[in-house]
Parts: structure tokens; C-alpha cells; sequence
């Protein structure tokens, strides 16, 4: 069965970090682009990177770019997202997805969320003094 399992998540003071991972079973995540997505209480979901198979470059929203990291390890079918210098604002649901469609995320990557096909369940991440 295809599964993307999510763990990592918790509560941090301001200033503190995570790394928060995606395991990968049934398919090979190497093969398409992967997506990191975030639901605060009371807000849409929003993209927030997105790392493509095709050259292994990654892009990031304004919101998190330079605290966040997302990075994989193909031979352990996993993907993780190093989320640093957390501020309260950063409190919400974290999911990473995959993208069956294309391996490259491509100029639109935030405005593409219909395309993925596999969704990890979530993980909490608190951010809080």
C-alpha cells in the first residue's frame, strides 16, 4: 500500500527547531517533485517548498525562506524539512505531499496544490513561549 508517514513534529519555544521527516513507502519519492504544505488554525493551506527530482533544487515561500530546509535521502525513501528560528506564526499542521504529475516544481509550485496525489497524515508543530 502507499503510505507517506509524517513524524517530527512538537511544541518549541520561539527561536527553536524541528526536523520533520517523510517516510515513504509504495512508491519512490525520487521520482517526482515533493511538496511541504502547512494549515494554520483559521487559514488556508499553503505551500510553503517544494524540492524537484529533476536537478534537486529546492524553492521556498518568502514566509519561511532562509529558516527552513527541505532536503531527501533517496536511499532511505525519506524527505525532511529542518524548520529553524521558529517564530509563533509558524505554529500549524505540516503535510508533505507528492506530485505524480512532474519531477520538476516549476515556476507555479504554489499555485499547483490539486496536483498531488499522496499526502503524509500531518504533523502538529507548536510554536510558543
Amino acid at each position: 500500500q502507499v503510505q507517506f508517514v509524517e513524524s517530527g513534529g512538537g511544541s518549541v519555544q520561539p527561536g527553536g527547531s524541528l526536523r520533520l521527516s517523510c517516510s515513504a513507502s509504495g512508491f519512490f519519492l525520487d521520482y517526482y517533485a515533493i511538496g511541504w504544505f502547512r494549515q494554520a488554525p483559521g487559514k488556508e493551506r499553503e505551500g510553503i517548498s517544494c524540492i524537484s527530482s529533476s536537478d534537486g533544487s529546492a524553492v521556498y515561500a518568502d514566509s519561511v525562506k532562509g529558516r527552513f530546509t527541505i532536503s531527501k535521502d533517496n536511499s532511505k525513501n525519506t524527505v525532511y524539512m529542518d524548520i529553524n528560528s521558529l517564530k509563533p506564526e509558524d505554529t500549524a499542521v505540516y503535510y508533505c505531499a507528492a506530485n505524480l504529475l512532474r519531477r520538476a516544481c516549476g515556476s507555479e509550485w504554489r499555485k499547483n496544490e490539486y496536483e498531488y496525489d499522496y499526502w503524509g497524515q500531518g504533523t502538529q508543530v507548536t510554536v510558543s513561549s
